[in-house]
């Protein structure tokens, strides 16, 4: 038996043990070997400080080098080693809680033990003053990312990084994710919020980090706009955004980027959304920057849509309205295709019909492809402002021949599918002309359901509709390939301003001169669609956007040029708007119409301006429609 001293002092039996590897060995070494080694060592210091000093070398490892070592040698070894004060008879654990407790006050990142509260949440120290709560115990916190809002961020990331459109990706993911109604709905709110508010929120973030925005990784940046979005515009809980938010980020980013985005999230929930909003209003340097940060919307465009609203005959004073309403969430309008659809499946799941046109609904009751209409292809989702113009120039006053109807710029089909049974139903065949070829297998698609006899689906420049028809291997009975036609929709390209509510991503990729690019395509193609015209027949020029350049002034140009006639447009869509009592749902307050002052070009025989001569202009904040424009003109 040997004698080893315990952590007091106090001597302990202890039986000799073999040496040899394992964890009784380990443990022995590590404490300074066995007894019989340490009184071995023990001699041999007494024996070397017993030489001269200059007799040493100077690798000798004896501590009696160290004065405080020499005082010591002649005292016991139990005595030296109990009145040191690291020997304190306590054990290491005992003295980290005391360590703990004695400095708890003094530190910020809460060193030491870690304190839980009686539920297991660990205290989160802010500030040597502030005392907080995680939001939920380690076990309960997130590790992966929830699936509708997966679907969220795969959906902002295609409209990033591929330039892809929300309303076309988000379904399939939605689909693909196999979401149930509820999280669908969660998932598109989400993701259009966060498109829809990205100016605002980009605005608050800039505000919470050290950094400029372009110094922010671009995929933790959509993780932060959509945390924000769960933060100040749905009615999430706040530790259910951040915890969840946080788990986003871990799962797409990693580790390390989640720490920032919880970090940054949280001093954006330091305030609320008005609070915010009063910040950057407070900050902004003039109305339009106030407006612009307030309904998320470019300083540019705030400007266009202000000079957009008095081009058409309504008041600047409008703009806070129509820039809300560009921002309230859309529901999905419903359109059964005459003689071939029925709106009776959507109604009986919930939907509600149209207050503006026939055939019409309004449905918020999930997937539509769950509807067998939809699959069929006999019920479309389109915009009610979409269908009013397609059947207003089909019910535009005609003299002469009504056969051969045009739509110039079909792509993707919708107006075209539309147009195609409207003209089915009175004997017309349709030629639905697409420049682009995705953009025309769309259209191919969309006229599906109706008889091929009906109409042909070609795929050319608009502004050589001449050349294209000459070179179809195959045109509908009746359609000649120098057809000059009675009936022409050409809905040109725009800036898509109109249509900010169900594409919330355009806002951001637009800019002035993207516009001023457009107008000689917009002019080549009204006059490519007049000179395909018959003298008499009725031209619509339309497009979803209300700006002045692209609208009145287009429409302008062409009177002034002499070869057509402005007629009656708000009439005419008035006409085919859903009547109470012989009372339009588009007349009085909710008119659309306005008349525009054109001069009469000289020589001109026939008056350029109709009797009731108006074009026609949408708002969503008045009509709950897409900002559609409609100019009806009757070649001279």
């Amino acid at each position: 038996m040997s004698e080893e001293l315990t952590s007091g002092g106090a001597p302990r039996k202890r039986k000799r043990k073999r040496s040899g590897s394992g964890g009784a060995s380990g443990g022995a070494s590590a404490r300074g070997g066995s007894a019989q080694s340490r009184t071995g060592q023990f001699r041999n210091a007494q024996s070397r400080s017993a030489q001269p000093r200059g007799e040493r070398s100077y690798g000798d490892r004896s501590r009696s080098e160290n004065p405080r070592s020499e005082r010591r040698t002649d005292q016991p070894r139990s005595e030296r080693r109990t009145s040191s004060a690291r020997f304190d008879g306590k054990t290491s654990i005992q003295r980290a809680a005391e360590r703990a407790v004695t400095h708890s006050e003094d530190k910020r990142g809460g060193g030491g033990v870690t304190k839980r509260s009686a539920s297991g949440r660990e205290r989160n120290r802010r500030s040597m003053g502030e005392r907080s709560m995680s939001a939920a115990a380690p076990s309960q916190r997130a590790r992966t990312a929830d699936s509708a809002r997966l679907v969220a961020y795969e959906t902002l990331l295609a409209v990033a990084d591929k330039d892809a459109y929300a309303n076309l990706v988000l379904p399939k993911l939605i689909r693909s994710h196999r979401l149930d109604a509820r999280d669908a709905g969660f998932a598109t709110e989400l993701a259009y919020g966060t498109l829809r508010a990205q100016g605002t929120y980009d605005a608050i973030i800039s505000r919470c980090v050290d950094r400029p925005l372009e110094k922010i990784d671009s995929h933790a940046l959509l993780v932060l706009r959509m945390g924000t979005h769960q933060l100040l515009g749905m009615r999430v809980p706040p530790h259910a955004a951040l915890n969840q938010s946080v788990a986003l980020a871990r799962e797409v980013l990693g580790s390390g980027p989640s720490g920032f985005v919880n970090a940054v999230l949280r001093r954006v929930s330091e305030r609320s959304r008005d609070q915010w909003l009063s910040l950057l209003s407070d900050e902004a340097k003039d109305q339009l920057e106030r407006q612009s940060l307030e309904f998320s919307h470019p300083v540019w465009m705030v400007r266009s849509l202000r000079q957009a609203l008095a081009a058409h005959g309504r008041t600047p004073g409008e703009i806070e309205e129509l820039l809300a309403a560009d921002n309230a969430a859309p529901v999905v309008n419903l359109v059964a295709l005459p003689g071939l659809g029925s709106l009776d499946e959507a109604l009986d799941k919930g939907a509600e019909p149209g207050a503006l046109v026939e055939g019409s609904a309004l449905y918020s009751s999930g997937d539509l492809a769950r509807l067998e209409g939809v699959r069929a292809g006999t019920v479309r989702a389109q915009d009610v402002g979409s269908q009013l113009v397609a059947r207003a120039l089909a019910a535009a006053p005609l003299e002469g021949s009504d056969s051969a109807w045009l739509d110039l710029c079909a792509g993707p089909g919708g107006k075209a599918a539309l147009l195609a049974a409207l003209g089915a139903q009175r004997g017309a065949a349709l030629v639905a002309n697409e420049a682009a070829p995705h953009r025309a297998r769309l259209v191919q698609n969309s006229l599906e359901p109706i008889a091929s006899e009906s109409y042909t689906v070609l795929t050319g420049d608009g502004r050589e509709i001449a050349a294209t028809l000459k070179s179809a291997k195959s045109l509908p009975v009746g359609i000649a390939p120098d057809q000059l036609f009675d009936r022409v929709m050409v809905d040109v390209p725009c800036s898509g301003m109109g249509a900010l509510r169900r594409r919330p991503e355009a806002r951001w990729r637009k800019s002035p001169r993207d516009i001023a690019d457009l107008l000689p395509l917009q002019r080549e193609l009204l006059q490519a669609a007049v000179q395909a015209t018959r003298p008499g027949g009725v031209i619509a020029y339309v497009t979803c956007s209300p700006h002045a350049a692209e609208t009145q002034n287009i429409v302008a140009e062409m009177l002034e040029s002499g070869q057509v006639q402005l007629m009656n447009s708000a009439a005419v869509l008035e006409s085919v708007a859903l009547q109470d009592n012989g009372v339009s749902a588009l007349s009085g307050e909710k008119s659309a119409g306005f008349t525009p002052e054109i001069k009469q070009p000289k020589g001109a025989a026939t008056p350029v301006l109709g009797e009731g001569a108006s074009t026609v202009q949408l708002w969503p904040h008045v009509h709950g429609t897409d900002a559609m424009f409609m100019a009806l003109l009757r070649k001279i």
